[in-house]
């Protein structure tokens, strides 16, 4: 049985952890980086020569914000409104554009395309990407990349994976977030459309530590 997303709860379930984040979260200057551990790995060099991007999920907009300030023209979009309210509070005279929708609606009603998409444990995880891949080939420009970042799926649990919203008592808000290995990754991008597909698990900086899996992908040049 496929998973049975509800777009609704899902809000409310994102709205929740937005109000939850610290202000000193928000008041924090630009960053991008990929890996949940502070000046570890790689950054925005993997978005190539980029002019304009999409991030999908865009969550805090720190990664946005300092694209932003390399100049590229960037849009984020975020199912939450409170998140993309409280993005738009700080980082809107950064330039950056935001909009408050679900991603598959979102690229499905858009026009516009872009030279990189990319998601930093953001909507790639919790979207099927047999509906999500497809749709962000399609709103990518010739040669455009896709990167994403997420932790690596726990050993034998590939697919969608149910998550509660915190513990397991009080109102059942709930979502999906989608986990396959590397060669898992690589054959659903190539299947999408995608070339030059690369997927590995950098190490944490501490041994025994949780990694994360990047997956990086362009489209045909034509």
């Amino acid at each position: 049985m496929p998973a049975q997303h509800d777009i609704e709860s899902e809000r409310e379930l994102w709205d929740t952890y937005a109000a939850g984040i610290k202000d000193e979260v928000f008041e924090a200057g630009p960053v991008f980086r990929w890996t949940q551990y502070a000046s570890h790995g790689p950054g925005a060099e993997l978005l190539g020569s980029a002019a304009s991007a999409l991030e999908i999920g865009c969550g805090t907009g720190r990664a946005m914000a300092a694209l932003a300030g390399q100049g590229v023209e960037v849009t984020g979009v975020d199912l939450s409104p409170v998140m993309v309210g409280r993005v738009s509070e700080r980082w809107g005279s950064s330039g950056v554009r935001v909009h408050c929708a679900e991603v598959l609606d979102y690229l499905r009603g858009t026009d516009e395309t872009w030279d990189a998409v990319y998601s930093v444990f953001g909507a790639v995880w919790f979207t099927d990407p047999l509906k999500l891949l497809p749709l962000v080939a399609s709103r990518l420009n010739p040669g455009g990349v896709l990167a994403f970042s997420q932790p690596p799926a726990i050993p034998g649990a590939y697919g969608p994976q149910g998550m509660y919203k915190g513990g397991f008592a009080g109102k059942a808000l709930y979502t999906y977030r989608y986990s396959y290995t590397p060669r898992g990754w690589l054959g659903l991008l190539r299947r999408s459309g995608f070339e030059s597909v690369e997927a590995s698990v950098l190490d944490a900086p501490t041994e025994g530590h949780i990694g994360t899996l990047i997956v990086t992908g362009r489209t045909p040049r034509g």
